[in-house]
């Protein structure tokens, strides 16, 4: 699947979605607000929210001062994308670990699961999973 800058303006590059996902983890991961992002960037908290949807492009010199402040190398925001050499290479949708950093709380939900004993994530992994198959249950 290729992607070019020719689709409706509307509409989200996945490339952009996928490194504001990634910008977000690592705000989140750095226990940052989006406020205290925007100041050591000197943008607006609101810039940070489009950049973190992918509604707006990261620039070059931005996406380089964005990894300083967040203390990553360039490559990371990359991380987890198809090869892109190969410009029809499908993008992972499937990832877990991205899907749930682009979730509304899903950053949050990581970190807090990270404090919680191992026995105690297996029990509450238990009881999302019925959760989820009743959801489905009740979808059908």
């Amino acid at each position: 699947m290729a992607f070019d800058d020719t689709s409706d303006a509307r509409t989200a590059n996945p490339v952009d979605e996928h490194v504001g996902r990634r910008i977000r983890m690592r705000r989140k991961l750095l226990n940052m607000s989006q406020t205290e992002l925007g100041d050591a960037l000197g943008l607006t908290f609101q810039q940070v929210q489009k950049y973190e949807r992918g509604a707006n492009r990261v620039s070059a010199s931005k996406l380089y001062e964005t990894a300083r402040t967040l203390k990553v190398e360039i490559g990371y925001f990359f991380h987890g994308l198809a090869d892109t050499v190969d410009p029809d290479a499908e993008f992972d949708p499937e990832n877990p670990c991205l899907a749930l950093a682009g979730l509304s709380h899903g950053a949050d939900l990581a970190l807090a699961l990270q404090r919680i004993d191992g026995r105690l994530r297996g029990k509450l992994l238990g009881l999302v999973e019925q959760m989820a198959a009743d959801a489905e249950k009740a979808a059908a």
